[in-house]
């Protein structure tokens, strides 16, 4: 449509590389940015990548047709859609573009109300049972009763596996419940936030012994051996 293809174009110009383009209150649907991410994540991209943008443009077509009063009620112009995308773009842009229109429709699924960038935010992320993430306990049980070597355990997920050798296995299997879930908990909380915003975490590494491919020795070279072994401890 030649009114939505002028809108991309304007929202590519207006997230230029070097500004902040989320306005500094919003009164509009789209909210305040609450949802920006912490530091410590990835660095974004100088500009939005044409392929954001025109997830951007169609989860707000989505959202005109599902949610149609409440969408002309909170973008009554061009100019407050305009302002919108801007801050939705430069808030979204850790996701992946399929993330986003995926995320556009569990919104349109689960909510009768128009949402709230906070609240997209969370619909692209989905909750951790989608990503394959036990519940802390489940996890911290897991984590305590999973043998050793632990690399070579089939853990549930990695996260896991991780939370675990953060919080010390030692520590884990040889301290009571009560101080040692708190610590566990804390580290797999935090891992699950990095997986559910996209971070792939490493698989446990597996620890393997080297090959020797020496040849076995003679019997005269093991008793030459052993002659300087005694020669050296004085024996």
């Amino acid at each position: 449509m030649k009114d939505s293809n002028q809108l991309l174009q304007q929202v590519t110009q207006q997230v230029a590389p070097g500004t902040d383009p989320s306005p500094k209150t919003s009164t509009t649907a789209a909210g305040p940015s609450e949802g920006q991410p912490s530091e410590g994540h990835k660095q974004r991209p100088s500009a939005p990548s044409p392929e954001l943008i025109d997830a951007i443009n169609q989860v707000f077509a989505l959202f005109r047709i599902n949610y149609h009063n409440q969408y002309h009620s909170a973008f009554g112009d061009v100019s407050t859609v305009n302002q919108a995308k801007r801050l939705w773009v430069e808030s979204l842009q850790r996701f992946a573009p399929e993330a986003i229109l995926r995320g556009a429709k569990k919104a349109i699924e689960d909510s009768e109300y128009l949402p709230t960038l906070h609240k997209m935010i969370g619909f692209c992320q989905g909750t951790p049972q989608m990503h394959g993430l036990p519940d802390v306990h489940s996890a911290y049980l897991e984590a305590c009763q999973a043998p050793s070597p632990k690399a070579q355990h089939h853990w549930s997920h990695a996260a896991v596996y991780h939370a675990g050798r953060a919080s010390d296995w030692y520590f884990l299997g040889n301290n009571p419940e009560r101080l040692t879930f708190p610590v566990f908990r804390d580290h797999y909380q935090q891992l699950c936030q990095r997986v559910v915003e996209g971070e792939q975490l490493p698989a446990p590494e597996i620890q393997r012994l080297p090959q020797h491919s020496e040849t076995p020795l003679t019997k005269e070279e093991n008793a030459e051996r052993m002659a300087e072994l005694r020669r050296q401890l004085d024996i």
